[in-house]
């Protein structure tokens, strides 16, 4: 983009003077936003022949899809809103804990795991006042290049 160049900005954007409140909600489209979250925690699998039959451990990646409608001011939902039912709902369950221990009666391989996952934030947004809130998916990466996935077509149409 040439002649595009870098500016100070001398006069921060005022509410009320530069921009209306009813100018900060854009749109009116559904969005998908995403929080990603890491957590370890050590597993085996039951009627397994293989590595993963003995006790180990994971660094998980997890990584939310959210999506809603956008407020007044533009935001489906605050970033800090999902790290908060992440700490407080989810993690708590899951970090430096034996899965096969905290979750319920499962082989705690990554597809039954996402599930379980992908509920317990399906079940913490119902519980919010924003009624178009909805996890559109749930990827969990047991490690940096296997994951499971849990789609909302899925989950509501089997």
């Amino acid at each position: 983009m040439e002649g595009l160049g870098f500016t100070i900005v001398e006069k921060l954007e005022k509410l009320g003077e530069d921009i209306q409140k009813e100018e900060l909600r854009y749109h009116q489209k559904r969005v998908l936003i995403s929080k990603e979250f890491t957590f370890d925690a050590a597993h085996h699998l039951h009627a397994y022949e293989g590595k993963c039959k003995n006790l180990h451990g994971h660094t998980y990646r997890v990584i939310f899809g959210i999506s809603g409608f956008t407020n007044d001011i533009g935001i489906v939902l605050d970033f800090g809103d999902i790290k908060k039912i992440w700490k407080e709902k989810i993690e708590v369950q899951l970090d430096h804990r034996y899965l096969n221990e905290m979750l319920p009666a499962m082989n705690t391989t990554a597809e039954n795991i996402v599930v379980w996952i992908y509920r317990q934030m399906d079940l913490a947004l119902k519980n919010l006042d924003n009624r178009s809130l909805r996890v559109e998916y749930v990827k969990l990466y047991e490690t940096p290049t296997s994951f499971a996935e849990a789609r909302r077509e899925w989950m509501e149409n089997d």
